[in-house]
């Protein structure tokens, strides 16, 4: 059976080991020219699950080799001593197993596990579909493959092209997000620092496998911005617009934009669909239920989902509805439980108000005096919040595994 997978970013990899593994032919189509590579990116989250699964892989290791190693946050404000968050306190009391890694050296690190097994094709995309299984690409010749999946994010390609407009499926958190490389000025090491504000914020880290730093920054806007989410020309200038009078690192940050190697900027928007599959079509990952960036962990969850869709095709060779109808209910309360959970997280990424600034602040301090197995007991408790994404018990698939 010959599957195509369209994005090898996070959940593309993932999908095509697996299948791989279960004896699919797997070609994998990615619009970037190149495989990613560690220099770009920003931080992602992988818990528990997800974890277990790349141990399967044989890349654990690897990937806490290449964690982050931030450790601390410090927080500023404008005419207030600086406050310090412990994130090695804060990550233990919300999963038992949790590695931060740039999502670059993730994508590469998943490339190289697969690209002995798998036909990668870059500079290219998908152009149209057919319900035979026909695939036009820009570029390269039209094949036929018995099942299409989109693991091209929140953007995806592959959903416009079988679900319709992206606005028909998406619904703005309220905030956005910026992040680009910028020099280690600061000699950062371990500790990512931000300042503060009614509606916005302004960060810098740095990671320990990377020579540079990375700058974030967040905005709440009284209204959707008007922008097109390729234009980064227009993008630098939005946070030019929103942050030009901000204080403490933010000019200096700002003055990276012009030379900046590697750019991101989004809008925070949750993905809602109530089905993630159409004939032989079906999405993974961000393509089919981003929580949204920055506050649902998509990173894990995409790693799980590539999984679960990959299982429940070995479990019903020759029968994808079948498949993707498994797939489906076995993933779906976990994105069901990630939406409620980034809803209420993107409503406290960005204080709105003095009042809720004030509270983050205080929220930091009590962090930091209730010792850590107090923390960790409080969270294990909440297993549809801060402990969501350990709370998911994903089925063994080995049985099915053909080789």
């Amino acid at each position: 059976m010959r599957i195509l997978i369209s994005g090898a970013s996070i959940a593309g990899p993932v999908l095509a080991y697996w299948l791989v593994r279960n004896g699919f032919d797997v070609t994998v189509v990615e619009r970037t020219p190149t495989p990613r590579k560690t220099g770009g990116g920003h931080a992602v989250d992988l818990f528990r699950p997800a974890m277990q699964i790349v141990e399967r892989m044989g890349v654990a290791e690897e990937i806490r080799a290449k964690a982050t190693g931030t450790d601390a946050l410090v927080i500023h404000r404008p005419e207030h001593k600086p406050v310090t968050l412990d994130l090695r306190k804060m990550f233990t009391a919300v999963s038992d197993n949790h590695v931060e890694i740039m999502r670059d050296d993730l994508s590469e690190i998943l490339y190289n596990t697969t690209s002995s097994d798998v036909d990668y094709i870059f500079a290219d995309s998908i152009s149209a579909i057919g319900d035979d299984g026909e695939v036009t690409f820009e570029y390269s010749p039209a094949q036929r493959f018995d099942i299409i999946v989109g693991a091209d994010g929140l953007h995806s390609n592959v959903r416009t092209l079988t679900f319709g407009p992206e606005s028909d499926s998406t619904t703005w958190l309220g905030s956005y997000l910026a992040i680009f490389s910028v020099p280690n000025y600061l000699e950062l090491d371990n500790v990512m620092e931000m300042f503060v504000e009614v509606g916005r914020i302004a960060g810098i880290y740095s990671a320990a496998h990377v020579n540079d730093a990375r700058a974030g920054f967040f905005l709440r806007p009284p209204k959707p911005l008007d922008y097109h989410y390729r234009d980064t020309e227009q993008q630098k200038q939005l946070l030019r617009n929103h942050f030009g009078d901000m204080g403490w690192e933010v000019p200096q940050l700002l003055a990276e934009l012009d030379r900046t190697p590697s750019f991101y900027f989004d809008s925070i928007t949750q993905l809602r669909l109530d089905t993630w599959s159409r004939g032989r079509v079906t999405l993974v990952g961000d393509a089919a239920y981003c929580p949204g960036p920055a506050v649902g962990g998509s990173a894990s969850m995409a790693v799980v989902g590539a999984y679960i869709l990959a299982g429940e095709l070995a479990a019903h060779v020759g029968d994808y509805a079948a498949a993707f109808a498994a797939y489906e209910t076995e993933i779906g309360e976990y994105v069901r439980r990630s939406r409620s959970l980034a809803v209420a997280s993107a409503k406290m990424l960005v204080p709105a108000s003095r009042l809720e600034l004030w509270a983050m602040v205080n929220a930091v301090r009590l962090i930091n005096v209730l010792p850590a197995p107090v923390s960790r007991a409080a969270a294990r408790l909440n297993a549809k919040g801060v402990r969501l994404h350990d709370s998911i018990a994903v089925k063994d698939y080995a049985a099915s595994d053909r080789t």
